[in-house]
């Protein structure tokens, strides 16, 4: 079976976020993947210096928690990331770790190395909340997740966009959500 990744994109623990990205998960376990979960917001990750000394090396000079991160991120067959949606955006501990990606953008678009020794097709997921019930506030958050997926591999698979939900557990009066965003992860295999 697959290996699936899910980022928590929420400085919130246990916010809506998180327990839809746990349903995720629960449904990919569920048709036998492996998964995992991390949480941005509890990473020691500085921010993107720019440098460019990844331009010339593919690898960032930063030695954090973000380390860690790129093998997962590159170990991974499947990526979830779950994230409220701040001012039509991703939260900034979440942008923080995606930004540091930039090391793999120049390693694939400047160096032209592949990111994996395989060329096994990879999917990724977003799962977004915002408190505007709106489908114009997500439109930034889509374009920096798809921005991401593009520069790991990764084909964006599909998407599960949430508004009117702002309040810590609003989700668990939305049961319709919480089915749809299981199924999506059962369907992983």
């Amino acid at each position: 079976m697959a290996k699936v990744l899910g980022i928590e994109g929420s400085p919130r623990r246990g916010g809506n976020s998180d327990l839809l990205l746990d349903k995720f998960l629960e449904g990919a376990k569920s048709s036998g993947n492996t998964v995992e979960k991390i949480y941005a917001c509890g990473l020691k990750i500085a921010p993107c210096d720019e440098t460019n000394v990844c331009f010339k090396t593919g690898a960032c000079r930063i030695k954090d928690d973000m380390v860690d991160v790129y093998k997962k991120l590159l170990d991974a067959d499947h990526l979830v990331i779950s994230t409220p949606t701040f001012f039509m955006g991703v939260p900034a501990q979440l942008k923080c770790m995606i930004d540091r990606c930039q090391a793999l953008w120049a390693k694939r678009f400047i160096l032209k190395e592949p990111l994996r020794d395989d060329e096994k097709e990879r999917y990724g997921y977003l799962i977004a909340t915002a408190g505007l019930n709106k489908a114009e506030a997500f439109i930034g958050t889509k374009q920096t997740i798809k921005s991401l997926f593009h520069v790991l591999g990764l084909k964006y698979k599909d998407e599960l966009l949430i508004g009117g939900v702002d309040a810590k557990g609003d989700i668990n009066k939305d049961k319709d959500a919480l089915d749809k965003v299981f199924s999506l992860g059962k369907g992983i295999s």
